[in-house]
């Protein structure tokens, strides 16, 4: 068995599946070097190849030996299988700790490759990059920003490597794994933190306040003409929308023309309707906060997630990302100043009503769009209709295009949360996701709202490590309930929106959709019929009211009227010994007017 699948691999070219290219030589090729100082692994092997861990940190090490004075190393987090990630941190007059640099005037961008790590474009293109600023080739890059840069985020996931880990990517020619040691995506994790990945991520955002995140990815999904794709949550459906904003209009124009003038094709970050039919339409996808740029677009961190095109070949890709980033420092030089207006705009704003879950539009819109001419026809391997790219161009003046423009789902923003002592894990967790928590001292306000679980379901098998669950709820206002000692999250702070969508029970990204509060579903007292129903006949005779409700009940209600354990929780739970905990969501929401529809 095994030998004739090593037969099958050594038979089949590692491209000829993929669809045919039409030949590139972009003005980006000048900015490789076949020798010198510093000459990376890519340039080397003619853009074939990216370096495995060890010889990736030797090469950090080596570009901080050739200009210590400028970089530095440091390592954010220990992978699971002990792996050191590092972070190399370059500024201009050598200030390298957090305290320093957001001292210094000039902005900061934090570029992170590797979250996917057989996506790993964003390294190879910025060793380059540091390589000219180290050789004196690029000066002007630290006269302008200071820069944080991880080349490996998913250091394990890089380990897994192999010629066959990404059947439809382009190179290089052995890459990574998209998940961890764990088999957990980094790009699910922003808000949950189970990796330590992430939580480095997050510790290095908290500490070094960069202005502009960098998340570099390449793509899966259908043929196009575009080489570098690249996005954020749109104005439209942004938390922070002036920030999208000041990323459409001051940051898009340059970084597109410098790619053009290098001989890529920048496009917009989509997916397709259906990767079968083109034509039907494009995706306009809206990113979540368990994604890198979605949680950004929550904190007010102007955040682009860049997507390569998995179809274009690794050294075509690799160059469009030395200029993307180029073009995206030259952008922040030149408005960091109105960026971080937008920015303090939206920590300032503070929404009453928060949409928390959007849906695809019904009806489309259009957009100009370079595509690839393919044909369809019937798979005798799948029996149904299939897509195969010709390599042709194929341009559309109006491509139908399905934003998430629907909203779904809204919440009301409370307040304040208060959280019981006993989460202190998750006390830690909004710590670290920059969400101000303060302890209480008082009493608390005298009203409180408390959800309660009316109907779950527990998903059937596990994301990410998790059995997540969706629920629907009751509200109540409760009152004089002692939370001295409690821990406090206002809304009244600059990320109120990322603490509601953590706290709040009905987002799809908070803390209890994944799982962290599962023991409320728990019952661990129970009852002894022995016990129960000779005080179940004191209590329905003190309480005729609900005496009447209990008969009517068993009158209309035949199931229940034959199923001796339905009626007797139905006793157990009106008297006072049934758990008062039993699906009551713990964290209590505080209104400045009180109501019981939330």
């Amino acid at each position: 068995m095994f030998a004739g699948l090593m037969f099958l691999s050594a038979a089949v070219t590692m491209d000829s599946h993929l669809p045919p290219l039409k030949p590139w030589q972009g003005e980006s090729v000048t900015l490789m070097q076949e020798k010198g100082p510093l000459t990376t692994d890519f340039e080397l092997s003619g853009g074939m190849r990216s370096p495995n861990y060890e010889d990736t940190m030797a090469f950090v090490d080596r570009l901080v030996a050739a200009n210590p004075t400028q970089f530095k190393v440091q390592t954010i987090a220990t992978s699971s299988a002990g792996r050191k990630i590092k972070m190399l941190v370059a500024n201009e007059q050598g200030l390298f700790d957090a305290a320093q640099l957001t001292s210094d005037a000039k902005p900061t961008i934090f570029i992170q490759a590797g979250i996917h790590s057989g996506e790993i474009d964003g390294k190879d293109a910025m060793f380059m990059l540091l390589r000219d600023i180290a050789t004196g080739k690029r000066r002007d890059i630290l006269s302008k920003v200071n820069i944080l840069f991880i080349p490996i985020l998913n250091v394990d996931g890089h380990e897994r490597s192999s010629q066959f880990n990404r059947i439809n990517q382009r190179g290089p020619v052995e890459m990574g794994f998209r998940t961890n040691g764990l088999n957990l995506n980094l790009n699910r994790d922003y808000t949950k933190l189970d990796t330590p990945e992430v939580r480095g991520v997050l510790k290095v955002i908290n500490t070094f306040k960069p202005d502009l995140y960098v998340d570099v990815h390449v793509t899966d999904g259908a043929d196009y003409q575009y080489d570098v794709t690249y996005g954020y949550n749109p104005v439209f459906s942004s938390e922070s929308p002036s920030v999208s904003e000041a990323l459409d209009t001051m940051f898009k124009p340059v970084i597109d023309t410098k790619l053009a003038k290098m001989g890529h094709i920048p496009g917009p970050l989509v997916f397709v309707m259906d990767k079968r039919d083109f034509k039907k339409g494009l995706a306009g996808w809206v990113a979540t906060p368990r994604y890198s740029n979605g949680w950004g677009d929550l904190r007010s961190l102007p955040s682009i997630l860049v997507e390569n095109h998995s179809l274009k070949p690794y050294k075509q890709r690799v160059l469009g990302t030395y200029v993307f980033l180029d073009g995206a420092i030259d952008a922040l030089a030149k408005n960091n100043q109105a960026l971080q207006a937008a920015v303090k705009k939206e920590r300032e704003f503070k929404p009453t009503q928060l949409v928390v879950e959007r849906s695809y539009a019904t009806e489309p819109d259009t957009l100009v769009f370079k595509g690839i001419k393919y044909t369809r026809s019937k798979s005798e391997l799948s029996g149904q209709a299939e897509v195969a790219y010709l390599g042709e161009e194929e341009s559309y003046d109006a491509l139908p295009i399905y934003w998430q423009k629907i909203v779904k789902k809204t919440v009301n923003v409370p307040s304040a949360f208060y959280i019981p002592p006993a989460y202190s894990a998750i006390i830690s967790k909004l710590k670290l996701h920059g969400v101000e928590v303060l302890r209480v001292k008082g009493t608390g306000p005298k009203s409180l709202t408390q959800a309660t679980v009316k109907d779950y379901t527990f998903a059937k098998v596990p994301f990410e490590g998790r059995f997540r669950v969706e629920a629907s709820f009751d509200y109540k206002n409760i009152t004089d309930v002692d939370v001295t000692g409690w821990y406090k999250v206002s809304t009244n702070q600059p990320y109120s929106e990322l603490a509601t969508h953590l706290l709040h029970p009905e987002a799809p990204d908070s803390f209890f959709a994944w799982g962290e509060f599962n023991t409320i579903f728990q019952r661990t007292e129970y009852m002894e019929n022995y016990a129960l129903i000779p005080y179940a006949k004191q209590m329905l005779q003190a309480q005729p009211e609900l005496a009447l409700e209990f008969d009517k009940k068993v009158r209309e209600d035949k199931v229940f009227a034959k199923d001796p354990e339905a009626r007797l929780n139905w006793l157990y739970k009106r008297s006072p010994f049934y758990d008062q905990a039993y699906l009551q969501y713990p964290i209590l929401m505080a209104f400045e007017k009180p109501s019981m529809e939330q």
